[in-house]
C-alpha cells in the first residue's frame, strides 16, 4: 500500500497541470478515463460541423470562412453554409484555424524499452508488442496537435525491430491506437549508436559486433543475402506444392528472416537512421544492389550534401529543424537541410525524435520558412502530408479533403505563431483533447494532489530531509533514439 501511495504522489508531481493525463492513469479506477468519457459523449455526436473557420488543406491551399463537416469520423464536406443535420455538434471556429493532425515519422512516446540491442539484426523484435498506451506524453502530444505517430526501435542494432504506426486514441484500449492499414516498416540504423561510440566495454566483456561503419555495411549485405537465399528455397519449396510433388519438407520457418524477405518484396518499408553522407550513399548502393528502395533515411543530418543522389534513389528523409553539434556525427548538420533536399525533389518531413518536442512540432515546421526559404504550404507539408507519404498513409490522413479521416486540430492562431496553441485535437472524428475540459478539470486535480501529499509517507521526514522529489525526467531536448537499453548503458548523444 505505501509503494502505491508512493506511486500516486510520483504521477501527481510528474504531470504538469496542462498534462492531466498521468492522474488519469493514478485514479482510474475511481473515475472514468478522460478519453473514455469523451468516446462517451463523442458517440452520441456523429456528426460534427465546423464553422467559419479559416482552414489549412495542405493539398488545396487555404481556404478562408470555410465549414468543415465531419461524418462517422470522416470529413463528409468542406466548405461554406454547410448543412448537419439537428443533432450534430457545431463549434463555431471564427477567427480560429483548422489544419490537419500532424504527423510524426520517427517517434519513441509510447514504448518504454525502445532497443533490443544485444543482437547486430534483431529484424524479429516488434514494437507493437510493448506499447503502452497511459504514456502521459501522448496527451501532452494530442495538445500540440499531433495526433499519427510512427513508433519505432531505436538505433542500437544495423538492423532493428519493427515499427508500428498509431493513432493517439488516449484513454482508448491499446488495440485502437493501432493505424488500421497502415504498411509495416523496419528501423535500420548507422553510424556511432550501431557501433557503441559512447559505451565503454568493461574488462572480460566482449565488444557486439560491428564495431565500424564497415563492419555496419557487412551486417546488412550478410543479412540480405541470407534473407535472399532464405526468399529462394520457400519460392522453390511453393512451386513444387504447385506441381503436387510429394514427400516434401518445407523450410525451417526464420523469424529473424521473414521480415527481410519482406523488404525485398517490397511488402515492408524501410527507415533508417543515419548522421553522415558516406553511409546514406553505402546504404543507398547496398538497397539498389539487392533490388529494394529506403523509404525514408532518419535524421539524415548530411543529407544537403547528397540531396542529388538520394533523390535518384526514391528514398524520403525526415529530419530535426535545428539540431546538430551534440555528437560528432551530428557536427555538419545545418538548419537548411529541410530546404536544400526539398528543392532537390526529395520528399522531406520533420520529426520529433522526442516526447518533448513533438508537441512542438508546429514550431519547428515554421523554422523551415526562415531557413531556406520555403513556402508557408511547403512548411505545413512538412508535418503533414509529406510524412503520411512516408508511411504509405496518405490516403487517409495528411490533408483536409473530403473521404479522409478526420483527424484535425483547431488552433486559437495560425500553428506557425509561437503564441497560437490547439483548441480542440479530433481523431476519427472524436475529440481527444479539449483545451476548455483541461481548464476545468486543474482545479480538481490541484485538490487530489494535495490530498495525497497528506499522506503519512510524503510527509517530510521529522528530523529534516524533503518531501520525495519527482521521477528523473529525459533532457527537453535529448533525442530518444540515443537510448541504448541493453545493459551496456546509456549512448546519449
Amino acid at each position: 500500500m505505501r509503494k502505491l501511495i508512493t506511486l500516486f504522489v510520483s504521477l501527481a508531481v510528474l504531470a504538469p497541470a496542462w498534462g492531466v493525463g498521468s492522474a488519469a492513469r493514478a485514479q482510474q479506477s475511481q473515475r472514468p478515463r478522460e478519453g473514455a468519457a469523451r468516446g462517451a459523449s463523442n458517440a452520441a455526436a456523429t456528426e460534427t460541423l465546423i464553422r467559419n473557420a479559416t482552414v489549412l488543406t495542405i493539398t488545396r491551399g487555404t481556404l478562408a470562412n470555410t465549414d468543415i463537416l465531419i461524418r462517422n469520423g470522416k470529413i463528409a464536406g468542406v466548405g461554406q453554409n454547410l448543412k448537419a443535420s439537428d443533432r450534430a455538434r457545431v463549434i463555431d471556429a471564427t477567427g480560429k484555424y483548422v489544419m490537419p493532425g500532424i504527423v510524426d515519422a520517427h517517434s519513441h512516446s509510447m514504448s518504454d524499452a525502445i532497443n533490443e540491442g544485444t543482437l547486430s539484426v534483431t529484424s524479429m523484435v516488434r514494437i507493437r508488442d510493448m506499447l503502452n498506451p497511459t504514456a502521459p506524453n501522448l496527451y501532452r502530444e494530442l495538445a500540440g496537435g499531433v495526433t499519427t505517430l510512427n513508433v519505432l526501435h531505436g538505433s542500437a542494432n544495423t538492423i532493428g525491430g519493427q515499427n508500428t504506426v498509431v493513432k493517439i486514441k488516449y484513454g482508448r484500449p491499446v488495440a485502437e491506437f493501432i493505424f488500421p492499414g497502415a504498411p509495416p516498416g523496419i528501423k535500420f540504423a548507422l553510424g556511432e549508436n550501431v557501433k557503441r561510440a559512447s559505451s565503454t566495454v568493461l574488462p572480460g566483456q566482449t565488444r557486439r559486433y560491428p564495431a565500424t561503419r564497415m563492419g555496419q555495411e557487412e551486417v546488412l549485405r550478410d543479412a540480405f543475402t541470407r534473407a535472399r537465399n532464405y526468399k529462394r528455397a520457400w519460392d522453390e519449396h511453393r512451386a513444387a506444392v504447385a506441381r503436387n510433388e510429394k514427400n516434401l519438407i518445407a523450410p525451417r520457418r526464420d523469424l529473424q528472416l521473414e521480415p527481410l524477405v519482406e523488404i525485398l518484396e517490397g511488402k515492408r518499408f524501410v527507415h533508417a537512421h543515419c548522421y553522415r553522407a558516406d553511409e546514406i550513399i553505402m546504404l543507398l548502393n547496398l538497397a539498389d544492389e539487392f533490388g529494394f528502395k529506403i523509404r525514408t533515411l532518419q535524421h539524415v543530418l548530411e543529407g544537403y550534401k547528397v540531396a542529388k543522389e538520394i533523390a535518384a534513389h526514391g528514398a524520403g528523409a525526415s529530419s530535426f529543424a535545428d539540431s546538430w553539434g551534440y555528437k560528432i556525427e551530428a557536427y555538419d548538420a545545418i538548419p537548411y537541410n529541410a530546404a536544400v533536399m526539398t528543392r532537390a525533389g526529395i520528399i522531406v518531413s520533420i520529426n520529433s525524435d522526442s516526447d518533448e518536442r513533438a508537441r512542438r512540432l508546429n514550431i519547428d515546421a515554421a523554422k523551415m520558412m526562415k531557413y531556406g526559404d520555403l513556402t508557408e504550404d511547403e512548411a505545413l507539408r512538412l508535418i503533414t502530408i509529406n510524412p503520411a507519404i512516408q508511411l504509405g498513409i496518405q490516403e487517409r490522413v495528411g490533408s483536409i479533403e473530403v473521404g479522409k479521416d478526420a483527424d484535425l486540430a483547431i488552433w486559437t492562431a495560425h500553428p506557425f505563431s509561437v503564441y497560437s496553441r490547439v483548441e480542440t485535437t479530433f481523431i476519427d472524428g472524436d475529440i481527444f483533447f479539449d483545451r476548455q475540459q483541461d481548464l476545468a478539470r486543474r482545479p480538481e486535480l490541484q485538490r487530489e494532489r494535495e490530498e495525497l501529499l497528506k499522506a503519512e509517507v510524503n510527509r517530510p521526514p521529522t528530523e529534516g530531509g524533503a518531501q520525495p522529489g519527482a521521477p528523473r525526467r529525459r533532457p527537453a531536448n535529448h533525442h530518444d533514439d540515443d537510448d541504448v537499453d541493453n545493459g551496456e548503458g546509456d549512448n546519449h548523444r
